[in-house]
């Protein structure tokens, strides 16, 4: 699965959770979930997954700054840290190609290789995948649950809070 994917999905977790640490470990579990499900995959050389891998690392960059500066500041750690550890089991990829090994264990390595089920005519839904998921994502980092909408708030709504100009 893409790295925007993940990095969606872990978005939605932080945001529902709220709490960093399990936010963070969840991610990291819903990595390899994810990645049992069926996806696109399955490059035609090293060059066409460089070409792929690149711009999907920028994607999911844009995808942590964008949820990271929208979601609201008591969610924000949460929200982070659920993208952080669902993008996390993916950094196998840069080390092999930076450093010329995994950071991970070779169980992990292994693990992480057999579960993986990609069809390289998953494209399509790949990317209806990950619209679906930036629009949950986006609204969930927001605070805005999908299919609701915002009320306005009264002068009542406000009454009694502290800092509030109407009493």
């Amino acid at each position: 699965m893409l790295v925007t994917n993940h990095v969606l999905s872990g978005a939605l977790i932080g945001a529902a959770v709220r709490r960093p640490l399990p936010a963070f470990a969840m991610g990291v579990a819903s990595h390899f979930v994810l990645d049992a499900v069926p996806h696109w995959g399955k490059w035609r050389n090293r060059q066409h997954f460089l070409k792929v891998a690149v711009a999907d690392g920028l994607a999911g960059l844009a995808a942590i700054g964008t949820c990271a500066a929208i979601a609201r500041p008591g969610h924000r750690l949460a929200i982070v840290a659920g993208m952080a550890g669902a993008a996390l089991p993916d950094l196998d990829k840069p080390g092999e190609l930076v450093l010329g090994r995994s950071p991970w264990p070779a169980a992990v390595n292994r693990f992480h290789g057999v579960i993986q089920d990609e069809a390289a005519d998953r494209f399509g839904q790949e990317m209806i995948v990950m619209g679906v998921l930036a629009v949950a994502a986006l609204l969930a980092a927001r605070g805005m649950p999908p299919g609701r909408g915002r009320r306005r708030a009264t002068i009542q709504d406000d009454a009694g809070r502290p800092g509030r100009p109407y009493r």
